[in-house]
This record gives C-alpha cells, structure tokens and sequence, in this order.
C-alpha cells in the first residue's frame, strides 16, 4: 500500500531536516521524501500547517504488565501511546513479578509483538524484586533484549552491589536507568517537602533525597565508565549536578517530564492525590531550573513517566494513595503549551528530545524519517487548541492533574511500519 503525506513541514531532527515537502510511503518503509507531481496512492494525507516527524519515543512507561491489568495493559498502554503520537516506549520493571529474569522479559516483548499497536521494548531489573539485595542475571537479560537495567521505582542503596552493577553495564555497554531517592533519607512523605507540604500537614520529601543518589550514581558512572540516565530529574540542584557530570565528560544522560516543566506542588491544593508522583512536583524554582536544563542540553530527552492507577486508588487520602500519573497524551500539548510557544525551546529542540536522542541512548532502532527505514510517522497539528478529558483518554487510567487544561499542540495521526494506528484526521 501507498501513502502520500502532502504539503507537510517535514521535520527530522537527525540531519537538521525542516522543510514543507511530501513523504510517500511503500512497503512500510520511506520511500521518497521531497516534492513529488504525480503518483499514485491508495491513502492521500493532506499535511498542510501540520507537522510530520519521526514516529516519538517513550524511554520512561509503565504499563503494569504482568500483575496490574485493572491500572493497565500492554495493549491498552500503546494505544494510549498511539494517541499521544508515540511509536516506540521502553516498559519499566516494576510490575509483578518483576522484569527481572529472561523469562517475563520475554513475556513483555513477546507480548509487545502480538498485542501492542506500537514498537514495545524493555527494561530489566537491577536486583531481584527490585529489593535491592542481589543483582539479577544481567548478561542474560542484555541477550534476551533489555535496553536498559534499572530499579525503576527504588534506588539500590547497598554502594558495592550498585558499584558492581555499573561495572557490568559498562562491559555490557547498557546503560543503567536511574531513580534517584535515598531511602534512607525519604521516609513517607508525599509532596516536596516545603509550604504545600507543611500546609497539608505532610512530612514531605526533601530534594536531598534525589540529589545525593544523582551525585553518587555520576560518580559511579566516572568511575566505571557506565552509560548512566538519570531518571525524571525535579531539582535545581539536580540538574546542575548533570550539567556538571557532563562538563567533565561523564557519561551521563538525564530526562525531564512534562509535569516537572509544569506543575508545581501548590497544584496538590487543586488536585490533590492526582498532583501526587515520585519524584514530587517541586516549587517553581525547580521547575525554571528543569526548563534551562532541557533547553541548554542537560536534561537530553523529554520522557513521561506515564504511571497508570486506577481511580478508586488515587481517590484514597493522599498518604496512603500511590505515586503517579497517565502522560502518553498530554505529552505533546505541554511540550508545545509550556516549552515551545513560550520560546524556551526551539521545535527542532522539542522534536530531538522525543525521537532521536531517546533512540540513541536506548539503542532503539527508530527516532528518524529517512529514505529506506521504517514509516514509523507522527503528524502533529501545532494549532490545535483542546481541553484535556481524561474521560476520552485511550489509556486504562484517568489519574492526571491536567484534567480540563487547555493546550495547544496534538498528535493528530501515527503510523507504525506503515500502519496507522490512531488517526484523528
């Protein structure tokens, strides 16, 4: 079959592409990119004022498969990341059981490849039942086909076994995908320790918590020459902590979420539980200073965290409800809303941070459009201005503090291999 994407602004960060041209699309793969008269195309997509970039990457998603099928499925997480424009996401391993043996890694991707809309990738556990004792079979899980290895959700505390964890990475060349939080120091608490937090009378989590494992994990990454990605970054001093690592040539990546280049915790007033994610929302000094990292190359990528629950477990008091929020489809309306029209970052910036660098410190074989590689398409209309109802999200859950805000910007078309897979044309 053949598609003609027309009269679009065609963008591929990779090489700097950014022209108002057409895409012909053969076989599932590019076949033509540039002005084309006259061919002959069973799908005819007029493109004009929208834009068409590579198919977007999520290296940050929970889908909660195997052992939460009432949060989220496999299947039902990537028609929420086809609605949101995403065609490829990298699964975290803290479901149940754990990613963390060759067997449910497998699962997942097997279960990616028959069930999932878009392209599903891996994670795999650092330490078994992410209980942060024993390191898992990490060659194994590498051969198997995780991209990454992370505790997502918890950080290794024990320093040799985290030592040893980076050493084998970096023999592997995976990189390691960091949460940031001492245990030792976060203890309960729900909000950013600070005015919110002590107004709700909650004994809050401090940046510090964050901060002395992004400050170790670097050091760690220095010492054995790992690949390291800091997780969801929300500190000022966080991020210069990554700007630092990257001046004296560390390699270090790190990524920042939509919500943390938004919200700040005085939205846990309005929202409550809804307003309640891990790392927390911070004050609006954290948030300017995620914003400067994103756009002076610091923070490398833009990744949702998306964290599904179901509303009956966001309904409870806010201490005892779980960490997290959906994000796949607001994604590209804050991006938009928040980073790009305000001028903080370019577009070619904004698209980069959600295909092509992702691909690149996952190893992923997408984040381009390109003659000769797979029609893994995004179309994005820049004008669209909508409200966010959680009740039309494809997602299983509706825990978002966005409910009812108004953006600009919306994946409005994806392809995958040449199939598309939501369509709102």
């Amino acid at each position: 079959m053949k598609t003609l994407v027309k009269n679009g602004v065609v963008i591929n960060p990779a090489t700097g592409f950014m022209e108002i041209t057409d895409v012909l699309i053969e076989a599932g793969k590019v076949s033509h990119i540039g002005d084309i008269a006259d061919v002959t195309a069973e799908q005819v997509i007029d493109a004009t004022g929208l834009l068409v970039v590579p198919g977007l990457v999520d290296i940050h998603v929970h889908f909660r498969d195997p052992g939460f099928p009432d949060k989220e499925t496999i299947a039902t997480g990537a028609q929420s990341a086809a609605a949101g424009g995403f065609t490829s996401v990298v699964c975290m391993p803290n479901t149940k059981p754990s990613i963390d043996t060759v067997e449910t890694l497998e699962y997942v991707l097997r279960t990616g490849r028959e069930q999932a809309a878009v392209h599903v990738y891996s994670s795999a556990a650092m330490t078994y039942g992410l209980e942060g004792t024993e390191l898992t079979d990490l060659d194994s899980l590498k051969q198997a086909g995780a991209v990454t290895f992370t505790d997502d959700g918890r950080s290794v505390m024990d320093p040799q076994l985290v030592y040893a964890a980076f050493q084998k990475a970096a023999e592997l060349d995976v990189p390691i995908s960091s949460h940031c939080e001492d245990h030792h120091l976060v203890k309960g608490g729900s909000l950013n320790r600070g005015e919110v937090s002590r107004q709700l009378g909650d004994p809050g989590i401090p940046r510090l918590g964050e901060e002395l494992i992004i400050a170790r994990d670097i050091l760690f990454a220095e010492e054995t020459g790992a690949r390291l990605h800091i997780q969801h970054v929300s500190t000022a001093r966080g991020v210069q902590l990554i700007r630092e690592g990257k001046a004296r040539g560390v390699k270090v990546t790190a990524e920042g979420a939509p919500h943390h280049f938004t919200l700040t915790d005085e939205q846990a007033l309005t929202s409550g539980s809804m307003a309640k994610v891990n790392p927390p929302l911070r004050t609006r000094e954290d948030v300017e200073a995620v914003i400067a990292g994103l756009a002076d190359g610091t923070l490398d990528v833009i990744a949702t965290d998306h964290a599904p629950h179901t509303l009956e477990e966001k309904g409870r008091p806010l201490a005892q409800a779980p960490f997290g929020m959906v994000g796949l489809e607001t994604a590209v309306g804050l991006t938009l809303t928040s980073l790009v029209y305000p001028g903080r970052l370019s577009l070619m910036d904004a698209i980069s941070k959600l295909t092509v660098i992702p691909s690149a410190i996952m190893g992923l074989p997408s984040g381009r459009l390109e003659v000769g590689l797979a029609a893994d398409v995004t179309i994005i209309d820049p004008q669209k201005e909508w409200i966010v109802d959680s009740d039309k999200f494809k997602s299983k859950s509706r825990n978002t503090p966005f409910a009812g805000m108004k953006l600009k910007g919306k994946a409005v078309w994806t392809m995958v291999h040449g199939d598309v897979v939501y369509n709102e044309l």
